[in-house]
């Protein structure tokens, strides 16, 4: 069995980052280990949530793997609270990146053309020297922004596209670059990156549903990070997140009207199970 580690903040309560990363990769047949950054009494879509840091458990955690020679089949990190926090995860990379595994980077900090609260430019460049070091890197528009000190546009064009992709690819990360939310039809939206082995363009397009949940990135990236650890191509993996995130919205739309929790993932999973002939 593959095993994957996942390094990002943790809710009690609320779908998002590990509550939709190790239940979502371990039923796709994937051994998911984690390093919880931080622990919330809820995600940030509720008020007077709690908030516990874990910054100073990174480095242990990572020591006693070594010492156990822990290995892992892809390393993949989500929300990080803070530039030490980056910083750690940077260390992190060198002690257990190997030949024979990958770095994904989901540099959660920005949407909708603004920075998280909490977030500064200097953040936005700690979170770039990550990026060069990962195999693949996921950001959205204004992630991908940020990270490359491109202007934000809300109407965009294919060559807007082509040269977001230059200056990720620019940061130095090794496989491909992949934009997410791109939207070039009305009515759609999807991804479109760029294999930086082979240089080939990576697209997919889907019907756009103009709702917003919490925690839908997420879904995303850990669907496409299982997917890749079972051996699917970068485009299948991206293909089947892409549906499986899709189907979630439309299930939660269908049966829940309850946003602020996050998505119906759990209902979905086996239909995404099946795709993968599990």
């Amino acid at each position: 069995m593959q095993r994957i580690v996942t390094i990002q903040d943790i809710s009690c309560v609320g779908k998002c980052s590990l509550t939709v990363a190790l239940p979502i990769i371990s039923a796709m047949g994937v051994e998911t280990a984690i390093i919880p950054t931080a622990v919330l009494s809820t995600h940030t879509m509720f008020q007077n949530y709690t908030f516990h840091d874990l910054t100073d458990e990174i480095a242990p955690i990572a020591r006693h793997w070594q010492q156990e020679q822990i290995d892992f089949a892809a390393i993949y990190t989500g929300y990080l609270g803070s530039k030490r926090q980056v910083q750690l995860i940077s260390d992190f990379f060198d002690q257990f990146k190997s030949e024979d595994n990958f770095i994904f980077v989901d540099p959660v900090m920005a949407d909708n053309g603004k920075l998280y609260p909490l977030f500064d430019l200097d953040f936005a460049a700690q979170m770039a020297k990550l990026c060069a070091k990962a195999d693949i890197i996921v950001p959205n528009l204004t992630e991908a922004c940020f990270l490359t000190g491109t202007e934000y546009r809300e109407h965009y064009d294919e060559q807007y596209i082509e040269t977001l992709l230059d200056k990720l690819a620019a940061l130095g990360t090794k496989r491909a670059v992949v934009l997410t939310g791109v939207a070039l039809e009305p009515g759609k939206t999807g991804v479109a990156g760029r294999d930086l082995v082979s240089g080939e363009k990576i697209r997919y397009v889907h019907d756009r549903i103009p709702v917003s949940y919490h925690g839908t990135g997420d879904i995303f990236s850990s669907t496409t990070v299982g997917a890749l650890a079972l051996g699917k191509s970068l485009q299948e993996a991206l293909e089947i997140a892409a549906d499986y995130t899709v189907a979630c919205i439309r299930e939660t739309m269908e049966h829940d009207a309850e946003k602020k929790y996050g998505v119906n993932f759990e209902r979905v999973l086996p239909q995404l199970i099946r795709r993968l002939g599990l």
